[in-house]
């Protein structure tokens, strides 16, 4: 009997929360991207987080085309350590502890929830349809307002005994280093994340009240030495931390995604210059260092997938 995958029977919601934006994407069952949006978060209130959420879920829904299964899950990638019941334990950045997300979108949503973290979703979308489908090992590393990551061993999403894995952004490189909202000293975030970024540049612009990334980039475009200086230095702060992540786990590839993504440029040698430093030959000659291509929708797709999978786990063609 000749059967063919019908990729339009179903469709899915992935949801990318960071700490001031909300991106989600509806997918059909191959991830092909049918619609997307995004709402701006400025308020990281659960309660407003969660109404944003479920404004943003409905929108895609409303787009949703018809189909014989409808829509078949929502999934959520959420920045901080999830549990493997899906509670939001703790999100540092959100000022969120033990937050029931999951519960809250089932109460209204008659679909399977998926609440997982955002560098793991990450790195699920990258390896399913991004930069890392050839590689078996992979650390896939988020580096937006803070820095988390996902990690692939022989094909497979590692989670660790309770599911909270990766939280690399809290690994400490400054022994008496500042605090940092987690409860430890010197975490790497402090000093490789967007947020260190910004501390580093907004005073170099005293009359701008809108420095963000895309002014960065603008700047570094233009030239600006001071902008393009504290990119390099966000770089070597960067390729430190890999350099510990690389000896930990010798991956095939690092994939570095989420916002600074989009400094490939300028961090690329900063890095490289720190891995001919600090790394063994050994080491160097086996990586790849990857930015994503998909800078802001690796999170999303991953999301949609983990409810794909879900799908596929209970449905399935019986031959006889």
């Amino acid at each position: 009997m000749m059967l063919f995958f019908n990729q339009n029977a179903g469709y899915t919601i992935g949801i990318d929360l960071g700490v001031n934006y909300a991106f989600g994407v509806l997918t059909d069952l191959k991830g092909n991207v049918i619609q997307q949006d995004e709402v701006v978060i400025t308020d990281t209130d659960e309660e407003i987080v969660f109404a944003q959420l479920k404004e943003l879920a409905q929108l895609l829904i409303d787009k949703t085309p018809a189909c014989p299964y409808g829509l078949v899950g929502i999934g959520i990638g959420v920045p901080g350590m999830i549990n493997n019941e899906g509670v939001i334990l703790f999100a540092p950045n959100m000022d969120w502890h033990n937050v029931h997300l999951k519960q809250y979108m089932e109460q209204h949503f008659n679909v399977p929830i998926t609440i997982e973290n955002e560098a793991k979703a990450g790195a699920h979308g990258e390896k399913i349809y991004g930069a890392g489908r050839a590689s078996s090992n992979l650390i896939y590393v988020s580096i937006g307002i803070g820095i988390g990551s996902g990690i692939i061993i022989e094909d497979k999403l590692y989670k660790g005994t309770s599911g909270i894995s990766g939280e690399i952004g809290h690994f400490s490189i400054e022994s008496h280093g500042r605090k940092c909202p987690c409860g430890n000293r010197g975490c790497w975030e402090l000093y490789s994340s967007e947020n260190a970024l910004l501390e580093k540049t907004v005073p170099l612009f005293p009359n701008e009240k809108n420095v963000n990334l895309s002014f960065l980039i603008q700047q570094a475009e233009n030239g600006n030495p001071q902008v393009i200086n504290a990119f390099d230095q966000i770089g070597e702060y960067i390729g430190i931390g890999l350099t510990n992540i690389v000896n930990t786990f010798n991956p095939e590839q690092i994939i570095i995604g989420n916002r600074l993504a989009r400094l490939e440029p300028w961090l690329r040698n900063p890095i490289q210059r720190v891995f001919k430093q600090r790394l063994l030959p050994y080491f160097q000659d086996s990586i790849a260092l990857t930015f994503t291509d998909r800078s802001k929708n690796s999170c999303a797709l991953g999301s949609a997938a983990f409810s794909i999978e879900k799908f596929f786990a209970t449905n399935k063609v019986t031959v006889v």
